[in-house]
């Protein structure tokens, strides 16, 4: 199997092409290549492959570590992005991608940076069905509690807004962060 290793802004990513597999890429393969010990430790697999629909220069599927399918991840795709220019299947600055989130369009802007349109940022998704209309809620997390609010652009956020930067400065995210995480919201 061939495959380069990317990163962007701490996310570190598997780039394959779907034409270089020798295997099926089941759930516990991607599981097994992303093991932080016994794999090569990513946050997941990009898998570029021939598009399925024209006007795009390809189509990306993007994997978690655990296996599961994610419908987009900013970083993931800007990855790809600069990936299919170095390789050269994207030889134009602005050029169409397609996900499972749909159509992005990024543009290149220099060797190693891009910009994505990543479209509408939603307040209700499959992701959150049992939340109210406008994507407020509310969770506990580290002895109190959090306003929330959802927001979807292509995967799942979950938004809390602080009073200030002294607020930032007191938080203990190392402790409050995986809680929130983990959380059923």
């Amino acid at each position: 199997m061939e495959f380069e290793k990317w990163q962007a802004l701490g996310n570190d990513y598997l780039i394959v092409e779907s034409s270089a597999l020798t295997f099926e890429l089941t759930e516990a393969a991607i599981r097994k290549l992303c093991a932080p010990h016994t794999g090569v430790a990513a946050d997941g697999i990009l898998l570029l492959s021939e598009p399925d629909q024209q006007g795009f220069v390809a189509r990306l599927r993007i994997f978690n570590p655990d296996g599961s399918e994610a419908e987009l991840s900013g970083n993931g795709a800007r990855q790809a992005v600069l990936y299919l220019r170095h390789s050269g299947r994207a030889k134009l600055d602005s050029f169409s991608l397609q996900t499972a989130a749909g159509e992005i369009r990024p543009t290149i802007t220099s060797a190693s940076t891009c910009r994505l349109d990543m479209g509408r940022a939603r307040l209700q998704s499959a992701d959150y069905p049992g939340g109210a209309e406008d994507g407020v809620g509310e969770l506990i997390a580290g002895g109190r509690g959090w306003r929330f609010q959802h927001v979807q652009v292509g995967n799942p956020q979950c938004a809390i807004l602080l009073s200030g930067q002294h607020e930032l400065d007191q938080l203990d995210l190392g402790a409050v962060g995986p809680e929130i995480e983990a959380h059923d919201l």
